[in-house]
């Protein structure tokens, strides 16, 4: 085996946010030398890496050139520059997630596709290469309202993806390739995280339960487990595997579902990376995502991901109406409360529903832990000075 530790072994990070600045913490309990690419210099990783590049994550030249730097290349966002990559890996990087896989996933449109391909269930959809496109098929009746609307590319928490109820709501909408479902009435949104190592070694955490804000479509709680029959949980653990097998995934895959009203399981989208549903697993599980997201693509073996105890997890997000140096109103408020964890993602300018934390609750009890994380989230307030 490769010797990754208090060695001469480099790890690159394509990436250099949140989730980036939570796997540094274990590079670091394993001494592994990590190099971190971001275009902001004030990333959230920027000044707790081994070496931090400033550079754009879209530019070919830019993440060529840091590929060339390191033993194994990951990443910790998906857009990113995939022509740099397939040059990268016929030279010989090793680099998980695959780029064939980026280059799937990073489309949702082609993403769809796959699963219709593959028989994966997911909502009935359509493509469209463009606005126009679309509105010519509505006038045609060929997609009737109500319907989900999605850009293909680059959207992220919420944003790139909306309910069009009208003609009215497609004002404003970008003209660029996009998708529509079908509005699928859902009792719960799940999530399943898979890990799986290239000697095919494969693991799934427990289900997990979303709670999203309602206006800026946005998680506001993570629940694990579920609070769901075990026989729906059993049905999303095997399709989430069936997507990382199909894939030949190397690496976490977080895999988001709808439980529809007749507790079928529909598989809504996939990130490649670690994800906002497994950060309870830092405090509740006996392995957290981060750490096996470095045992999965170092080929190392996985760790155990059953969870020590319940644990939910409250996005902390930056408070409607506040722009500036960022304040944590009443943090010393909920560390007070037992089995309560924040933590503060490095940015030092709040800005309306932006990520600046989360704040993990662990308890014997999950309908306790369910109500101390109402308390936390009605305590903590992001704001600015």
């Amino acid at each position: 085996m490769k010797n990754y530790f208090s060695s001469n072994f480099k790890l690159g990070v394509l990436g250099g946010g949140q989730l980036g600045r939570m796997l540094l913490a274990e590079t670091q309990k394993f001494d592994i030398y990590t190099l971190i690419l971001d275009a902001n210099a004030n990333a959230p990783c920027a000044k707790i890496c081994d070496e931090f590049h400033q550079g754009d994550l879209l530019d070919f030249d830019t993440v060529y050139n840091f590929g060339k730097q390191v033993d194994v290349l990951t990443i910790e966002i998906e857009n990113i520059n995939i022509d740099a990559l397939d040059k990268l890996q016929k030279e010989g990087v090793t680099i998980y997630p695959k780029p064939a896989n980026l280059r799937i996933i990073q489309n949702k449109a082609h993403q769809k596709v796959f699963y219709h391909d593959n028989e994966i269930p997911t909502a009935d959809f359509s493509r469209f290469t463009s606005l126009e496109e679309l509105k010519h098929a509505i006038s045609n009746d060929a997609v009737t309202y109500p319907f989900v609307w999605k850009s293909a590319r680059f959207g992220y928490d919420g944003n790139g993806v909306k309910i069009v109820r009208s003609a009215a709501d497609l004002e404003n909408l970008p003209f660029g390739e996009c998708i529509t479902e079908k509005l699928i009435p859902f009792k719960n949104e799940l999530a399943v995280i898979v890990a799986r190592n290239t000697n095919k070694e494969t693991k799934t955490y427990p289900v997990v339960e979303m709670e999203f804000h309602p206006e800026a479509n946005q998680v506001e709680y993570v629940i694990c487990p579920a609070r769901i029959d075990p026989s729906v949980a059993k049905k999303a653990q095997e399709i989430a595997l069936k997507v990382a097998n199909t894939f030949d995934f190397v690496g976490l895959l977080a895999v988001e579902m709808f439980q529809t009203e007749n507790d079928e399981i529909l598989v809504n989208e996939v990130a490649p990376r670690t994800h906002n549903s497994g950060h309870y697993s830092i405090e509740a599980s006996y392995t957290n995502q981060f750490e096996q997201h470095i045992r999965s693509i170092l080929n190392l073996p996985l760790g155990n991901t059953k969870s020590k105890v319940a644990g939910i997890m409250v996005n902390l997000v930056g408070a409607e109406g506040y722009t500036g140096d960022v304040i944590y109103e009443n943090i010393e408020e909920i560390l007070k409360i037992d089995g309560v964890t924040p933590h503060i993602y490095g940015k030092k300018i709040t800005k309306p529903f932006r990520k600046m934390g989360h704040v993990t609750i662990v308890n014997e009890d999950i309908n306790k832990a369910r109500e101390i994380a109402q308390q936390v989230k009605e305590t903590i307030r992001v704001i600015s000075k």
